[in-house]
């Protein structure tokens, strides 16, 4: 494939940027005068269209402002929470709603990632049809240059509609866009549509490199089949561990490139991963890719996770909205020695940032303080979500085992924080820039162990436990290690779920995960109790529902 200019790359993400601010801005322009033929005329005009879903998928597939698959896949689940703190984090009672799965179909939980999603497949068919009508010599490209372009797309294509059809179960499934009032599909047809269309264009796809981050590549593909054949019985009926194994030993055999050399390997540190140069790690498979010094283009994450003053932490210039938290004894769940505990965690008191050593975290004369009921306090985060400050001085620790803890009696030192992805000092060169990993090569690992298991009547097979091992040793010192390690008598299907959970905490994939375990509507966790197996899959927006009498809803709205 031809090489682009780094400067012709730069004003392509630029351009990306004024359009993804573009859709979520409500006035209307009208474009009836542009001729549609006036467009995709040239290699970079091509990119433009292949990246804009890229860039669109940050809005629901990270940690951002919007109310997205992301958040509503891990605030309904078991580890994570938004609880009121004092006067913020109300919000309509949103939040609880998603706690307690009392949502309804007339709820902005499902109304925005539905229009999220639904509006990346609209930038995929559109991209699609567009360049199918052109000859490659038209817009100046070969015709494996073209043929590559569309599998990309097509790809992306079918990563939006796995996470629609995650959310909502029984959804349309739209590849023009001529189609008015598309009809309700059965999961399991969408499921079948999905596997085709990966499977007839991922030998189109390139091999994962350096010069591809960010985009989805062979490596890509097959992580989306791991994942589709990974939950393959709750999404079409029928398992398909075999097929699980299948797509990760198609990564895990070394044929599918690397981003640091020619294979992906384990990062080394619990760190490396989600670190400010994560760009170079080596078990990535694939990101959403950010650039703050060339783009202005960041991520969202600190808004949800930081405090009202935590820039004084980490040295740089992001405040947050002080709203996401660990659910209360989440914490506890890790091990001791486990250096995930340490590395991916604040609690307790936090300090300022030490520039003379470069450490977050680390200067003991500039005390985290305070915004709301802690004004101008020091203040030390807790597992607890309780209003200690009602208690007064030197409270005794029967007072405080008295107080009510429910997703209404927070305040702003309530909950362990996250600190798993790090965004760096102001003066660090990759400040403000750390990518969003989607797919890496640890889910790989645990999702082979579970497919192993669940062929071998849900119990540990050696090679299971050797795989969850391969990940788990760099969480601990060598010193306590073979106390540590998982064997055949001390793993089982149980132990599987609380370590998947441990270990991709944040990530996005909790839901998913007691779904397919049978847990997400049946488990008790803090104060949620068990609800309804219909609350497994979201409503469809009933907005939609009048706008398309071909929708049929889910169960149970």
């Amino acid at each position: 494939m031809k090489k682009i200019s780094n400067y012709k790359i730069v004003s392509l993400i630029l351009l990306l940027l004024i359009l993804s601010y573009s859709c979520t801005k409500l006035d209307e322009t009208l474009y009836s005068n542009i001729k549609a033929s006036s467009y995709y005329e040239n290699q970079n005009e091509i990119l433009a269209a292949v990246l804009r879903p890229y860039t669109h998928a940050n809005a629901w597939a990270t940690s951002t402002d919007a109310r997205s698959w992301w958040k509503v896949s891990e605030l309904s689940a078991d580890q994570l929470a938004w609880p009121r703190k004092g006067v913020d984090g109300e919000d309509g009672g949103i939040w609880r709603r998603l706690h307690y799965h009392t949502w309804t179909s007339n709820d902005d939980i499902s109304r925005t990632p539905w229009t999220l999603m639904w509006d990346g497949i609209g930038y995929c068919n559109v991209g699609i049809e567009f360049i199918e009508a052109k000859s490659a010599a038209e817009i100046g490209i070969t015709e494996e240059e073209k043929a590559s372009y569309v599998a990309e797309l097509k790809i992306e294509r079918d990563f939006y509609y796995i996470r629609t059809m995650d959310l909502y179960g029984n959804i349309p499934y739209v590849t023009s866009t001529s189609v008015k009032n598309p009809e309700t599909l059965k999961s399991s047809v969408v499921f079948d549509s999905i596997e085709n269309d990966i499977k007839a264009n991922i030998a189109n796809m390139p091999l994962l490199s350096s010069s591809n981050y960010g985009r989805l590549t062979k490596a890509g593909a097959y992580a989306m089949l791991v994942e589709l054949y990974l939950n393959a019985e709750v999404w079409s009926g029928t398992p398909r561990w075999q097929d699980c194994i299948n797509a990760c030993d198609s990564i895990l055999i070394g044929n599918v490139g690397g981003v640091t050399g020619s294979s992906i390997s384990l990062d080394s540190s619990v760190t490396e991963t989600f670190e400010t140069t994560n760009k170079t790690s080596q078990e990535q498979i694939f990101s959403i890719a950010y650039n703050y010094q060339t783009a202005n283009w960041s991520p969202g994450w600190p808004d949800n996770f930081y405090h009202f003053n935590q820039k004084i932490v980490y040295g740089g210039n992001r405040n947050g909205n002080n709203g996401i938290v660990l659910i209360p004894g989440v914490f506890s769940t890790y091990d001791n020695a486990d250096r995930r505990k340490k590395e991916w965690f604040w609690v307790g008191q936090l300090y300022g940032y030490d520039a003379k050593t470069n450490t977050p975290n680390a200067d003991s004369t500039k005390p985290l303080l305070g915004y709301r009921e802690y004004a101008n306090q020091p203040i030390a985060f807790v597992d607890a979500i309780k209003r200690f400050s009602t208690l007064g001085k030197n409270p005794s620790s029967s007072d405080s085992l008295g107080l009510p803890s429910n997703m209404t009696t927070g305040e702003e030192n309530s909950g362990v924080r996250f600190n798993k992805y790090r965004i760096g000092a102001s003066t660090d060169v990759n400040y403000n820039s750390t990518d969003w990993i989607i797919y890496r090569l640890t889910q790989i690992y645990y999702a082979k162990a579970e497919a192993l298991m669940r062929l071998h009547g849900n119990t540990p097979t050696q090679e299971a436990v050797d795989l969850i091992n391969a990940c788990r040793k760099r969480d601990f010192d060598a010193s306590v290690w073979n106390d540590k390690m998982f064997t055949l008598t001390n793993f089982n299907m149980d132990t599987l779920l609380a370590e998947r959970g441990r270990e991709f905490i944040f990530e996005g994939y909790r839901r998913q995960d007691l779904i397919r375990f049978g847990k997400f509507a049946t488990g008790s966790w803090w104060d949620h109790t068990p609800t309804n197996a219909t609350k497994e899959l979201f409503p469809i927006p009933i907005e939609q529902l009048g706008l398309n009498p071909s929708l049929v809803q889910n169960p149970g709205y």
